[in-house]
């Protein structure tokens, strides 16, 4: 069983900012493999079901934390303890100012490079041994008015609008190759540069 996070922050004001593309994400398998509807649990909602992937089933978890982004750590550590899951199978699905926008990375450890999420699932787990789908979004273009913060807390751009769905779906695919082929062959294939 994997848990399969995706990190953004609860509400309509945030549903379609930068910082919610692991929301969106999660949506989007439990559409793709018809898994139940959200209920809500672990303060947040999760879902369990399967991803049929490469003509087997693979059973998961979803889950989106209603805690808002800071306070991730403690919606995932229950569910985590709750489904018997060590952090190693905990996949999280976040926003990376790091990356430019539409790179997918995948990523095992490591520190939380300032995302206060990540930062609060390491707190809470106890580790930082789990995998990361590191979803691009640039960092803010020249002359931005405002900080990081404000950046994350925006709505994609129409361009980038455009060209989201296209990214959601290679989140997805990352997670699906993590679950059925395994961490190493699933970096492989998705951190390989086309």
């Amino acid at each position: 069983m994997h848990l399969v996070v995706g990190l953004g922050n609860p509400g309509r004001k945030y549903e379609k900012n930068r910082h919610n593309v692991g929301f969106m994400a999660v949506e989007r398998l439990a559409s793709s493999h018809s898994i139940p509807e959200f209920k809500e649990k672990f303060s947040g909602v999760w879902t369990k079901g399967e991803l049929a992937v490469g003509g087997a089933r693979h059973p998961v978890a979803l889950l989106k934390p209603g805690t808002y982004m800071n306070l991730s750590g403690d919606c995932v550590q229950p569910a985590a303890a709750f489904l018997k899951v060590e952090p190693a199978s905990v996949i999280v699905i976040h926003d990376e100012l790091d990356l430019p926008w539409q790179d997918v990375r995948l990523k095992v450890g490591g520190g939380h490079a300032g995302h206060n999420g990540l930062r609060s699932i390491i707190q809470r787990l106890g580790s930082p041994e789990f995998v990361r789908v590191r979803v691009g979004i640039g960092r803010p273009p020249a002359g931005f008015k405002g900080d990081v913060a404000d950046y994350v807390l925006q709505d994609f751009d129409a361009m980038e609008r455009a060209e989201l769905p296209d990214v959601v779906d290679r989140a997805c695919a990352a997670v699906e190759k993590v679950v059925s082929a395994g961490l190493t062959a699933a970096m492989n294939a998705v951190n390989t540069k086309k």
